[in-house]
This record gives structure tokens, C-alpha cells and sequence, in this order.
């Protein structure tokens, strides 16, 4: 049985995804205590909820105090079995972090893995669906994972009604990932929509973006999507800009923004574009966000894996803290919060059972 605090380093939902999802593949019972201790609404969500709920649909598995606002949890997995499954968060919880949960165990399963998910796809304090398809998912193909990311309806807070499907291969083991030099930037390309908005905020959140990256010597191409009010399906408005750079070395850097009421359009474009430019001038091959969502992926690959990150976060220190405890593997790592670092480790070869 992994025992396991969740109210550890950061203290948040992510304590809960990393262990459950390592759990999955270990096929070993985990129970968590204290889950989302360090939240000022402690337990889990809705979105925490159905995350736990798909995953034990996923692995077969037991479960105990699986309710709303539990802070304590028992999760029994069995065997990872592919197949057709569905979400439905019921609010605008994030579809990306549900996906999240999955994507360990499903990479694992005895056949291909089809998700559908219906929530938010662009939530503060997750990744944007964006992201995840033109960041994170061709960096871990990499490594031999097997995913394809589709976006079929956004979903913005308060509404939700958003709708993402995904489809995952099974593979037999993960190979290791060196992404330390990035070289010189190739291009910057981007995705500035906005829903149930006039279409000049999509058009004025990619101009300020590219007028701060024209500034710094880059130029980008961002693609502008704007949904018809009359003619639009989503629940509510919304609006935001997703961008990422693509460099001769093979990284891939990303930053992100979201429009509020009463922000305007150029703050959107300007916070996307001067992240990106900070996490660039650390000349570093991975940025803040991805490097937290690489974490379990290193500590399963076939062999040694090193990266170098644009800044370590104290999601990612504690997502480090939480994998070395379940798959006893120790990283390496030179920097400390709130820097740029490097990591290395050597990787536990996980391969698929029979």
C-alpha cells in the first residue's frame, strides 16, 4: 500500500493525479490523506472527482471516499483495460487535467484507449487544450508516446460545455528524453480565439502579442479563431491566447493567457508573448509548465533522461518529491525554486505487462 500526504510540497490537486496515475501502473493500493489540504476549499472537486472516478473505470479498481470535499481517498487498482470512455465534469472544470490523470495508465493498456470529455478547455491554473496538443504531446512522442489530441468545443469558466477527445496507443516502454540546448528559435506560432465576443478581441489579443515578440526580434504567426454568436453552441464567453516557439535544438517553449471580463485584449496578448520571451532568454530546452508534466514520464523511460528547465516550480519539485517516493528512483537536479535548473535521472524501464 503507498501511503501518501497530500498535503506534501505544494499541497494540491496534483499530488492526487501524479500518485493515483503512478498507483495505476504499479497496480499497488494507494490511499491518500489531507488531498488538496493547502486549497481554501479542501477535498475533492468536481473535476478532482470524476478524475478519480474515470481512472478506477480505467484500472478496474476499488474505490473508497470517492465523494465530493473527501480529503481522504483508497484507490485499489486492478488491470488497465482499453476502450471507449466519457467524462462529463458537469461544470467548468478542466478537461486537461481529467486527460492528465488518464495518460500514464492509458499509455499502458492492453488496447487503445478512446476519451471523450466534456468541461473547460481553457481554465486558469491548468493547461489550455493548445498547449497540451502542440506542446506537450509532440514532446513526449519523443519519448514513443501515442496520442492524438482533438478539440471539438471550447469551454471557458463559469459555463464549462466544452468538449475534447483523445485517443491513446499502447505502447511497450517509453524511451528517455535529452532536451538540454535548445538552439536558435525557428519560428513562434499561436492560437488567439475568443467565444461569444466580438471578433476583434481575437484579432487584438494576437496583435499585441506580436507587436511584444517584434519588439524582441521574432516574429510569429498566430491564427485567429472567433465563433459566431448567433451560430455558437458554447455555454458562455470566453477568450484567450495559447503560444509557443519551436527551436532549431527541437524544443518546443509555450506561455499562455486568459481574457476576464474588464481585461482588456492587449494585456491578454502582451502577458502571453512576455512570458514566452522570459522563459526563451533562460535558453533552456523546457519551460516551467511542461516541465512539471514530464516529471512521472522521466522517472518511467528506458534509461537516462536529462533536461534543462526554465524555471522549477514548486509544483514540479513536489511532483519530483511524490514520483521518487512511489517508484523509489532519485533525481538529480541542480537549482533550486523559483530558478532555472537541469535534471537528470535515471528511469525505471515500466513496460507493459501481458
Amino acid at each position: 500500500m503507498i501511503e501518501i500526504d497530500g498535503s506534501m510540497g505544494e499541497g494540491g490537486g496534483a499530488v492526487l493525479r501524479t500518485a493515483l496515475a503512478l498507483g495505476a501502473l504499479s497496480g499497488r493500493g494507494v490511499r491518500i490523506t489531507n488531498i488538496r489540504a493547502k486549497r481554501s476549499n479542501p477535498g475533492l472537486a468536481h473535476q478532482h472527482l470524476h478524475g478519480v472516478k474515470i481512472l478506477a473505470e480505467l484500472t478496474d479498481a476499488e474505490v473508497y471516499g470517492a465523494e465530493l470535499r473527501s480529503q481522504e481517498l483508497l484507490f485499489k487498482p486492478k488491470k488497465t483495460k482499453g476502450g471507449r470512455y466519457r467524462v462529463d465534469i458537469g461544470t467548468a472544470g478542466s478537461t486537461t487535467l481529467i486527460l492528465q490523470i488518464l495518460m500514464p495508465a492509458a499509455a499502458f493498456a492492453d488496447a487503445p484507449v478512446d476519451v471523450e470529455i466534456r468541461g473547460g478547455t481553457n481554465n486558469p491554473f491548468a493547461p489550455p487544450v493548445e498547449y497540451l496538443a502542440n506542446v506537450t504531446l509532440p514532446i513526449l512522442r519523443r519519448m514513443g508516446y501515442r496520442a492524438e489530441l482533438e478539440l471539438v468545443r471550447r469551454g471557458h469558466y463559469p459555463h464549462g460545455g466544452g468538449l475534447i477527445r483523445a485517443k491513446i496507443e499502447p505502447v511497450e516502454k517509453l524511451s528517455p528524453l535529452r532536451l538540454t540546448e535548445p538552439g536558435r528559435v525557428a519560428r513562434i506560432r499561436g492560437i488567439s480565439h475568443c467565444v461569444k465576443l466580438p471578433e476583434h478581441v481575437a484579432i487584438r489579443q494576437a496583435h499585441a502579442a506580436k507587436k511584444i515578440l517584434l519588439k524582441a526580434g521574432f516574429s510569429a504567426d498566430i491564427e485567429t479563431e472567433f465563433y459566431e454568436p448567433e451560430r455558437d453552441p458554447h455555454l458562455g464567453p470566453g477568450s484567450g491566447i495559447v503560444l509557443w516557439a519551436e527551436t532549431e535544438g527541437g524544443a518546443l517553449i509555450g506561455s499562455s493567457s486568459l481574457g476576464k471580463r474588464g481585461k482588456p485584449a492587449e494585456k491578454v496578448g502582451r502577458e502571453a508573448a512576455e512570458m514566452l520571451l522570459r522563459q526563451l532568454q533562460t535558453r533552456c530546452a523546457v519551460d516551467r509548465w511542461l516541465t512539471d508534466q514530464l516529471v512521472p514520464y522521466l522517472a518511467l523511460a528506458d534509461g537516462e533522461s536529462e533536461i534543462t528547465s526554465a524555471e522549477l516550480t514548486s509544483h514540479t519539485l513536489t511532483n519530483v518529491a511524490l514520483v521518487e517516493k512511489i517508484l523509489n528512483v532519485k533525481f538529480d537536479i541542480q537549482g533550486k525554486l523559483g530558478t532555472p535548473g537541469r535534471m537528470r535521472i535515471a528511469g525505471i524501464g515500466f513496460q507493459r505487462g501481458p
